[in-house]
């Protein structure tokens, strides 16, 4: 019951979901500037592909959940930009090293069980001078509303497939081996512990 809640239901519920108006702004600006051949952690339903920029060549697209590629694909189909299905792990990426321009990532970081591992498969895969591009959200820097996250958490990771309210997204990031280049933090709307929005691009440092 809970694989199939993960692999039929979920999905759906997150297209619905993170599908609302007020994320495409958001989806539009993490989009912009990637170019060349891009892979996208938690592809999901497709919900980033009408962003993606004339100057991408070819999307990767890695997420455990297969269902949301019925869910995405009318978008695949009215896109100029080609969208190959190549995993379902993000922490065991089957892609050559310094191999992609940039890597994509919105409202993934939060539900991957190793996320350590996976931001280091990500730098892994990334060309010299590649960037990551990112939207997440995690701990907020108030204490009451990081108090609320650590209690809600736990159920939140039952109902919303092992999401987490709490992770320190910026600081995974940059101690997996990234340089910020920007980042934008800001409660988007809705209930601030669910709410706290990490956005911004990170270059992969040299080794």
């Amino acid at each position: 019951m809970v694989t199939f809640y993960r692999q039929r239901v979920l999905p759906r519920v997150t297209n619905v979901a993170l599908g609302r108006g007020e994320y495409e702004p958001i989806r539009h600006r993490v989009a912009a500037g990637l170019a060349g051949e891009v892979l996208e952690v938690g592809f999901g339903s497709g919900l980033n592909v009408p962003h993606y920029p004339p100057s991408v060549t070819r999307v990767l697209a890695v997420d455990p959940a297969t269902a949301g590629r019925k869910l995405a694909a009318e978008r695949i189909a009215r896109s100029r930009v080609p969208v190959e299905f190549v995993g379902l792990d993000g922490q065991r990426l089957p892609i050559a090293s310094a191999s992609v321009d940039h890597v994509l990532t919105t409202w993934t970081m939060c539900s991957i069980p190793e996320i350590e591992a996976a931001l280091g498969e990500m730098r892994r895969v990334l060309r010299a001078g590649g960037e990551l591009h990112f939207a997440e959200h995690g701990r907020s820097p108030d204490p009451g509303v990081a108090e609320w996250q650590d209690r809600l958490t736990p159920l939140h990771r039952l109902v919303f497939g092992g999401c987490h309210l709490n992770r320190p997204i910026e600081l995974l990031i940059t101690q997996a081996g990234f340089a910020m280049i920007s980042v934008q933090n800001y409660y988007n709307k809705g209930p601030r512990p669910m709410k706290y929005i990490y956005e911004g691009r990170a270059a992969r440092s040299q080794p």
